[in-house]
């Protein structure tokens, strides 16, 4: 909005009346506010934020190796663009799965026309092989159990609708997903209490953390719903063990709140140990209610389709889908996206090949950029799932403030022309943690971003060797110029003009 002020006051007289200008501007602001609702007046959507700074920045200035090479690097999107060729031979050996050729014309008509919120039977029946599949075939995943959404975003709202009220709080384990503050709080009204974890086992969730904050929460009057958490870890890259799925399921089980499992990464897993769903876990153990374990799942990261906007809501509670279900009517997914993934998806024999090499494909890639950083003394937390690792930068920092992070956050930036996520924007405990994505962008591309990261740290040392190197040498001729004092007043004595006499064995003169 533009609000525009008359007066008769040259600019110059304007810049000395500042308070008053600014305080007309803020009126007019206010007047337009009023005009909105909270919800659009407001800055709650976290936009402004590193996290997304950093894709501003990029968006702003983005690299390309012929037309703009010294252009911002995108490695703050975790997106899997390592397996679009398998995709795009599968089309080309089946072009009747889309109604827009020539061999698909004729389901056009049936897929065209209007489809109630519950979707089409196909699509839901191969979502939940497929997620069978992602799983290692470990449990069965029921077709009326599926309700679509627009994408993760759009499930992980949905079912903060339908399981709390305004006011409302979930209990986050940290470091954790940045745009849950967006996606789980904006128009829900639901709060976000942070579990806080750290480096020091690897920041896996402990029930005591869990228990401390949700009694600190009870204390305060909030109301505690449930747990969220993603498995695997969106940053950390890591998925939980047996032991504490089972204490966190024992944990919502013994207190009745919800569990709530965002497993879009599920077939993003390159290294032990192997993934364990929630639905594996809740299978095996006995007394759990399973009304309170829901599940997300997306098609955005295991297949590298964001685009396509698929969101998956999964819930064991009957009330849950059918609510979720007639939700879903805000954010369908589109009838023909529908119809083509359950053709492909439905194609056993590539969705097998599919995963095995996506598996394979993301292995390489993740150790082509952390062997990289690791030659140039950067290491990460040690990761087996995702599209990104978590790079230790604690050791360059100024100081371990936040602050301090945000200082070589925007050098690398603004400079170093990298578009990296800062630990602070996944409410991590400790400065000087980033979140690096690896899976977006060409082997070539990532290479240049290596040099950009090598050049940054070997100049960042060398300053520092530098800067170290000056400070010796002003402590140095410091001592001298101390050293020479003193040996002048040790060796003459203001009132006899004659120097006394030294011992050859005195340390003075060895030095």
């Amino acid at each position: 909005s533009i609000s525009f002020i008359y007066t008769s006051k040259p600019i110059h007289q304007l810049h000395k009346n500042t308070h008053t200008h600014c305080s007309v501007h803020t009126q007019a602001i206010d007047r337009i506010n009023n005009l909105l609702s909270k919800l659009a007046a407001g800055d709650k959507h976290g936009e402004d934020s590193p996290y997304f700074d950093g894709w501003k920045a990029y968006d702003n200035n983005p690299f390309h190796p012929t037309h703009n090479p010294q252009g911002v690097i995108q490695m703050g999107l975790a997106e899997n663009q390592l397996c679009s060729d398998l995709i795009k031979e599968w089309i080309k050996a089946n072009p009747q799965a889309s109604i827009c050729t020539a061999e698909g014309i004729d389901g056009f008509s049936d897929v065209a026309i209007f489809q109630d919120y519950h979707g089409l039977k196909q699509f839901r029946q191969a979502i939940a092989a497929f997620m069978e599949s992602t799983r290692g075939g470990k449990v069965k995943f029921e077709a009326d159990r599926v309700v679509m959404s627009g994408g993760a975003t759009g499930a992980n709202e949905t079912l903060m609708f339908c399981l709390a009220d305004p006011g409302d709080a979930f209990l986050v384990p940290t470091p954790y997903y940045a745009a849950f503050d967006r996606d789980l709080s904006w128009r829900t009204g639901v709060k976000i209490i942070p579990v806080e974890s750290h480096s020091s086992n690897n920041f896996q969730v402990t029930k005591q953390a869990l228990e401390s904050t949700y009694l600190k929460a009870q204390e305060t009057g909030i109301k505690i719903k449930g747990v969220i958490l993603a498995n695997p870890s969106n940053p950390l890259g890591t998925t939980l063990d047996r032991e504490t799925l089972e204490a966190l399921v024992s944990f919502t089980n013994d207190k009745q709140i919800h569990f709530v499992c965002d497993e879009i990464y599920a077939a993003t897993i390159f290294a032990e140990p192997r993934f364990i769903s929630v639905a594996e876990i809740i299978q095996e153990m006995d007394y759990v209610n399973r009304d309170l374990i829901h599940i997300v799942y997306s098609l955005s990261k295991d297949m590298g389709l964001p685009g396509f906007r698929v969101g998956v809501v999964y819930s064991y509670n009957d009330a849950v889908v059918s609510c979720a279900r007639r939700m879903s009517s805000f954010g369908l997914v589109s009838s023909q996206t529908q119809s083509f993934l359950a053709a492909m998806l439905s194609d056993q024999i590539f969705v097998d090949k599919f995963l095995i090499e996506v598996s394979n494909r993301v292995a390489k890639r993740q150790g082509i950029f952390t062997e990289g950083l690791k030659e140039m003394g950067i290491s990460c937390l040690e990761s087996n799932a995702g599209l990104f690792v978590l790079m230790d930068l604690r050791h360059m920092l100024k100081d371990q403030t936040f602050e301090s992070e945000m200082a070589i956050w925007r050098v690398i930036i603004n400079k170093v022309k990298i578009n990296v996520s800062p630990g602070s924007s996944f409410h991590c405990s400790e400065p000087g943690w980033f979140r690096v994505c690896f899976a977006n962008m060409d082997e070539d591309t990532l290479q240049t971003a290596l040099q950009r990261m090598k050049d940054f740290v070997l100049g960042d040392r060398k300053k520092i060797k530098n800067c170290n190197n000056k400070k010796e040498n002003k402590k140095r001729k410091s001592f001298q110029k101390n050293l020479k004092l003193s040996f002048s007043s040790m060796i003459f004595d203001e009132h006899v003009r004659s120097p006394r006499l030294i011992s050859p064995h005195s340390p003075l003169l060895r030095t």
